[in-house]
């Protein structure tokens, strides 16, 4: 698949200037000095335990029976009549397959 990306040219030096004064006049979020920069710290290393919830929460859950993908020729009427359904439609059509199964 061939996602075309625009051309983004880059900032002029009045743009960067521009962002600069904005980032300099916003007192909610100051820009970190060398000393601030220098005591930094990694997040695992300051919160280890809430790291680690994260860490271990990405991806799908492990399930004992993962479903298979598989390649289905549907006539289109019967497609458009689930996607009209709204989103899930595929769960939905899984759902009455597996009522109808033998």
């Amino acid at each position: 698949m061939n996602v075309h990306k625009p051309h983004i040219p880059p900032l002029t030096d009045e743009e960067e200037a521009e962002i600069q004064r904005q980032i300099a006049s916003d007192p909610d979020n100051p820009e970190a000095t060398e000393e601030e920069l220098l005591r930094a710290r990694p997040f695992a290393e300051v919160f280890p335990e809430f790291a680690e919830s994260i860490r271990r929460s990405r991806g799908r859950p492990v399930v004992e029976a993962r479903k298979q993908q598989v390649s289905l020729r549907l006539d289109p009427d019967v497609i458009a009549k689930f996607k009209a359904t709204g989103k899930g439609w595929q769960a939905r059509v899984n759902e009455i397959l597996k009522q109808a199964k033998i």
